[in-house]
């Protein structure tokens, strides 16, 4: 069974990753090039001394990884720390140890110190992102309504665009990702 520090070895640079991205690249761009990373020195200095390793469990499909990887690459490069991606759908074995709630949900942020040690995790969403996606979710019909498929592909896709806009939606990941990364290192 591989370690995490393996995984993070063969896994690609965020930028590389993101470069070769097929779907969602041009959001997960626009977030990156739009988000204005906020200033706090106290929290890069942690970063830029303790220089975690972060192994991204991501797709490209996916709406909150194209959103969050974006706001995770600004933070890694003021910070000059390496973030390194893995697809989850390639290594189940990996992300069948960091379920949500039983689901293989994305991104996962796996806080690794030089040694390879697991000191903290991330992911898949910002609890207030959560919280904002459940209410979203709660308007849907009942499963067994046979407009349910179509209409929750439709809020999915409405998701997707305000992730990829809301400039509200990547402060409250900044936020998350930076209190997970002060703990861990702490």
């Amino acid at each position: 069974m591989k370690t995490e520090q393996q995984y993070f070895h063969e896994g690609l640079p965020i930028k590389s990753y993101m470069d070769q991205m097929k779907v969602h690249k041009d959001e997960s761009f626009n977030v990156y090039q739009n988000f204005k990373l906020p200033y706090d020195e106290n929290f890069i200095s942690l970063l830029s001394e303790r220089r975690p390793h972060i192994l991204v469990i991501t797709e490209d499909w996916c709406g909150d990884a194209m959103m969050n990887n974006a706001v995770l690459r600004q933070i890694a490069e003021r910070a000059n720390i390496e973030v390194r991606a893995v697809l989850r759908d390639q290594n189940i074995e990996l992300i069948d140890r960091y379920l949500t709630n039983g689901g293989r949900s994305i991104p996962i942020y796996i806080l690794l110190d030089h040694q390879g040690n697991v000191i903290g995790k991330w992911g898949p969403r910002a609890p207030r992102l959560q919280e904002y996606v459940v209410k979203r979710m709660s308007e849907l019909p009942n499963k067994d309504d046979p407009a349910f498929a179509e209409k929750q592909q439709a809020l999915f896709s409405s998701i997707t665009r305000e992730n990829a806009t809301n400039e509200q939606f990547w402060g409250w990941v900044y936020e998350d990702i930076s209190r997970a990364l002060i703990l861990a290192l702490s």
